[in-house]
């Protein structure tokens, strides 16, 4: 019982890790891609893969989804929260504010996270854990502002991106909840919500602008975008979102959600090898500081039930 559990916390925490590397690498993939096409194209053709991929494995029967007898309601709160209400926030709060300002809103997701946690689940972190949480957003807030500090002052930027903090905290939540399915399961359900909300939004937006062609046919025309929703389909998606569901029903959301700084880290280190930004001395300890915040995160965990 007990390695059971160890094996439970190793692999959980793994998962987790796993995600925030897929979600880092994504930075270098979508800058390349929305040189070329609107966030909403981005998003409608990235769910679209995942769905089509995801749907490939089910019918070969390499994954199984079964919701026979099963209630749709804890299933439909995640993927309203994640990813419909948390991309519409993060896509249009980023192309309302800076970068800086952007950064520094959504590291607070896992603040928010073990606040959903203590209020909603009656689960309390310990005194570590907290520091390593604090630490790590600290890490990335002096990341972001090594970058460069400049502001829009956008109340509908900023509402955008609390909108998007607040509700990928609450799908860390019912994810906890939705004890009643499979990681595949509920990943499955997020891709499909995903594909029909953004596919329609990417439509629409294509068909007010005149260029419903253009958007169609930019997988065949535009080889950066078609890597870019590959890679975003599969990586960040598909495989994404199972990792972060699976982590989330091993560890729990406080835990999971300290790792969401090493995303951040990620990002940073592909963006000086593969892109040749500069690297300075400020986000180099930014990115010690968030490592740190991760380790003091998980060092030590025990959740106490009220």
């Amino acid at each position: 019982m007990e390695n059971g559990k160890k094996s439970g916390l190793f692999l959980g925490s793994l998962a987790a890790l796993g995600c925030e590397t897929l979600y880092g690498l994504s930075y270098i993939f979508t800058k390349q891609a929305t040189d070329s096409a609107s966030p909403l194209a981005l998003l409608g053709w990235r769910f679209l893969v995942a769905l089509i991929v995801m749907s490939a494995l089910i019918l070969m029967g390499i994954v199984h989804v079964d919701l026979t007898g099963k209630k749709f309601r804890p299933l439909l709160l995640v993927a309203i929260f994640d990813p419909v209400l948390y991309f519409i926030g993060e896509t249009f709060g980023i192309s309302h504010t800076t970068a800086s300002e952007s950064g520094v809103f959504l590291a607070c997701i896992p603040v928010a996270a073990l606040l959903a946690s203590t209020l909603i689940l009656r689960k309390y972190p310990t005194r570590q854990q907290v520091l390593g949480i604090l630490l790590t957003l600290v890490g990335v807030v002096i990341t972001v502002f090594a970058a460069g500090v400049s502001t829009s002052l956008s109340l509908i930027g900023y509402l955008f991106l609390l909108m998007a903090v607040a509700t990928y905290a609450l799908y860390s939540v019912f994810v906890e909840k939705a004890a009643a399915y499979t990681g595949i399961e509920i990943t499955y359900i997020m891709l499909a919500a995903g594909a029909a909300v953004f596919g329609l939004m990417a439509i629409s937006e294509a068909v007010i602008g005149g260029d419903v062609q253009a958007l169609l046919s930019l997988p065949i025309r535009n080889r950066d975008f078609t890597i870019a929703i590959l890679y975003q389909g599969i990586g960040s998606s598909v495989l994404a979102l199972f990792l972060s569901n699976y982590a989330i029903a091993q560890i729990g959301v406080n835990k999971t959600a300290s790792f969401i700084g090493v995303s951040t880290v990620v990002s940073i280190v592909a963006g000086v090898l593969l892109l040749g930004e500069a690297f300075s001395q400020a986000q180099l300890i930014g990115a010690v500081v968030i490592i740190g915040g991760v380790y003091t995160a998980n060092s030590t965990f025990h959740r106490k039930l009220k």
